[in-house]
């Protein structure tokens, strides 16, 4: 155990905060899933896995980020529901129950709602395998509930404004677009426990993010086309379509310039407080995928949050990402730490050593090939 945290607790920390909601711990249980995920993408969920009975016609990429919504909205993990390395089985009542409330929660907003999703397993579940059906008693006297006034969208600055200060904040368009690449060397902390990171990126969207386990490295990439992870003992495998469009944010090392290409639509929310100090609220918006919430200091302009989803067939998996410790690197401000926070778990990392513009070889980014397959008659070690 490292820590309080054991390795295998912290292996599925990293793959599901890598900003892609990966699944590591579903993954290599699934039964009969495909060498690689977006050889899924063609095909249904009935037709890539074993008994599949309620999201039959659901694409198969998208049945391992249902489950882990499942998982994080009952507070679980899959054995709960599943046998484990038999996940087809149905030999626990609790999977059998979970297809019936699947059917019960499509019901619902099929029939109450026109076909929005407004129900999901989190509606009643909360984190809990036995949602609460009745009142629950506080602790200490409640306190009376008033009318909030609401912040006139005349004393908000215009979305354009919020981008073009954050723009300023961090050194102004021509400084960000100087920088071709950045390599990063630090601590990611879990709980008690400490690892070495490199994140490298290269420019335009190119970044790796290298964790250095007890047992070996942990990666999450994104080779400026296609995303992947990589975990000790285990072959990479490339993420979904909806992951690789989250972690697609994270390699534009031009980001803050690009912002207004990235997305088409952008909608102020409000004026908003994260520890303490106003912020305002941007939702960044494209057609057809969840939005972005963008959070920037009202007074130094510079973004402090980010809170992006992956929508699943039963709801929306989030992950928050908080960034601090903004320090000037030639010229161009860059956040020293950042915490990526979602249901499962939270860690940060904190760069103690960073250089710019130096060489950064483009095989850092390529997914690896999958190891050659045994003779004939041996299996895999």
């Amino acid at each position: 155990m490292i820590g309080k945290i054991t390795r295998a607790r912290i292996s599925f920390l990293l793959l599901a905060a890598a900003l892609a909601l990966a699944i590591a711990g579903t993954r290599g249980h699934a039964a009969s899933p495909q060498a690689n995920p977006a050889a899924q993408t063609s095909k249904t969920a009935e037709q890539a896995f074993k008994n599949i009975q309620v999201l039959k016609d659901v694409p198969a990429d998208q049945i391992l980020p249902a489950m882990q919504f499942i998982a994080t909205s009952l507070g679980v993990e899959c054995e709960y529901c599943h046998v484990k390395n038999a996940f087809e089985k149905d030999d626990k009542d609790a999977k059998v129950t979970a297809r019936k409330m699947m059917l019960m929660m499509f019901a619902a907003n099929t029939q109450t709602f026109d076909g929005k999703r407004e129900v999901t397993c989190y509606t009643c579940h909360r984190g809990s395998t036995d949602p609460v059906g009745t009142p629950v008693i506080p602790e200490t006297e409640p306190k009376p509930i008033t009318e909030v006034p609401e912040t006139s969208a005349e004393n908000l600055p215009k979305a354009n404004q919020i981008i073009d200060k954050y723009v300023e904040a961090l050194g102004g368009k021509n400084a960000i677009e100087s920088v071709s690449s950045r390599v990063e060397k630090g601590t990611l902390v879990a709980g008690e426990a400490k690892l070495p990171v490199e994140v490298l990126d290269k420019a335009p969207d190119k970044r790796i993010t290298i964790v250095h386990m007890p047992n070996g490295d942990n990666s999450t990439a994104f080779d400026g086309h296609v995303g992947w992870l990589g975990a000790p003992g285990h072959p990479a495998h490339q993420m979904t379509a909806a992951e690789a469009d989250n972690v697609r944010l994270d390699a534009d090392l031009h980001f803050a310039a690009d912002l207004t290409q990235l997305f088409h639509n952008f909608r102020v929310h409000g004026e908003e407080k994260i520890d303490g100090n106003d912020v305002y609220a941007l939702y960044a918006l494209n057609e057809g995928k969840p939005p972005v919430h963008l959070y920037f200091d009202a007074k130094s302009g510079l973004l402090v949050r980010m809170v992006r989803y992956i929508d699943t067939p039963l709801g929306r998996n989030p992950a928050q990402i908080d960034y601090a410790d903004y320090r000037d690197a030639g010229g161009v401000k860059v956040p020293y730490r950042w915490t990526i926070a979602r249901p499962s778990g939270r860690f940060t990392i904190q760069v103690d050593e960073l250089k710019q513009n130096v060489p950064v070889d483009d095989a850092k980014f390529v997914m690896p090939p999958p190891p050659p397959a045994p003779p004939e008659g041996q299996k895999n070690p």
